[in-house]
């Protein structure tokens, strides 16, 4: 496999354009954080655009970035900062969950990749974020969208075709997205040894509240320790507030009196706060053993117990709840059925993605839910208008997209 590294976007271009001639493929990468998720890659040449680096635009007053595909996370979330701004939608750091570095991700990749942490369920998802792009597709052809404004109604929404996309449809590179003022303090409100069906039914009543709360996960005893570094096992239901410290502590009054019925409660203040939701977003509180399997598997709040419940797993699965029980994370050994898994999910309108396989197990072929007849038709048309020839990672959805 050779290696080509552009070095600019004509070069992009070009690389891409030598490849449909030769008729060959192309694996896509940035940093490779993310490489081990979704499934492997069998192409001729590797394209690397970690040298596609730098922030090309910042406009704090206007909300907006632009930055080059392979440029660094940490990066733009430094020079966020100095300006007392975040992306809202918190994204995750896959890199020790997959064996890789910390803090190794890319812009290009989050957004490849829809990456979404905690406060997805204030903030939304990646894509929501996503302004524009120039890239160029496996046609060999540059095209751009969207465009550096919050408001834009300029052309097809392409951006959601990009987000989640994997590389497969266009090699980004550059990106805008939006971004937010950072709250200036975070608390989270946290309620004791409920019962996962307990936590499901507190969680929709502090989401249903006036209380803003941003987000809100529950940790079952067997791994709880794990979040807090306490001898003590535990269940923990947490309710993030943010925010200015006057109208947090005001709202954390009315949500202890709103799940008076569900206990008493502590508050956990920063720097802890953002110490546990960071422990939550990059699924830190599982074990990593390379004799297990990390799923996750999303599916409608109200469902996550529920599900859970008709699942017979053995006494080693952990787990826990995110997004007020819409997202569960899911580490079980490697003698686990997917198909069961994917079966049950289908009842309550889930779906269940293979993060990270077990040694052995071949579950790795298949990491993506299956695909209804008619939804595959429609992503097979979508990735022939792209990419005909079928040149950008080819497989690494499905083995036909």
């Amino acid at each position: 496999m050779s290696h080509i590294k552009p070095e600019n976007a004509a070069q992009l271009e070009e690389a891409i354009q030598w490849v449909l001639s030769q008729e060959e493929t192309m694996e896509i990468i940035g940093s490779g954080s993310k490489r081990k998720l979704g499934r492997s890659v069998k192409a001729d040449h590797q394209l690397d655009v970690s040298a596609l680096t730098g922030i090309t635009l910042y406009e704090p007053e206007e909300l907006v970035l632009s930055a080059r595909a392979g440029t660094s996370l940490m990066e733009i979330q430094e020079e966020l900062a100095k300006h007392n701004q975040y992306m809202a939608f918190e994204p995750m750091d896959y890199g020790p969950l997959l064996k890789g570095k910390a803090d190794a991700g890319t812009i290009g990749g989050m957004i490849a990749c829809n990456l979404s942490g905690p406060r997805r369920l204030k903030a939304g998802a990646a894509r929501d974020h996503f302004l524009g792009f120039s890239g160029v597709s496996g046609r060999g052809e540059t095209f751009k969208s969207g465009g550096r404004v919050v408001k834009n109604v300029t052309g097809y929404d392409l951006m959601k075709l990009m987000a989640g996309s994997y590389g497969t449809l266009a090699v980004m590179s550059d990106i805008t997205i939006k971004v937010l003022p950072a709250p200036p303090e975070e608390k989270s409100y946290v309620l004791y040894e409920l019962s996962d069906e307990e936590a499901n039914r507190a969680m929709s009543v502090a989401l249903n509240s006036s209380c803003e709360v941003s987000s809100a996960a529950h940790i079952p005893q067997i791994i709880s320790n794990k979040l807090t570094q306490e001898a003590e096992e535990r269940a923990m239901t947490l309710f993030r507030l943010e925010g200015h410290g006057p109208s947090i502590a005001y709202r954390v009054d009315k949500l202890a009196s709103i799940l008076v019925d569900f206990g008493q409660g502590s508050l956990v203040a920063d720097p802890e706060s953002r110490s546990l939701w960071q422990k939550l977003r990059d699924a830190e509180v599982l074990s990593k053993s390379e004799e297990r399997s990390i799923w996750r598997i999303s599916l409608p709040p109200a469902q996550g117990n529920a599900f859970m419940g008709c699942l017979k797993f053995n006494e080693q699965a952990e787990y826990y709840y995110d997004w007020a029980g819409g997202l569960i994370w899911l580490s079980l050994t490697g003698d686990h059925n997917a198909s069961l898994l994917r079966d049950k999910l289908k009842s309550v309108g889930g779906h269940a993605t293979l993060v990270r396989s077990a040694i052995g197990v071949e579950d790795a072929e298949n990491p993506q839910q299956p695909l209804e007849p008619g939804e595959h038709a429609l992503m097979k048309r979508i990735k022939d208008n792209f990419d005909p020839k079928a040149i950008l990672n080819p497989g690494r959805l499905y083995a036909d997209l």
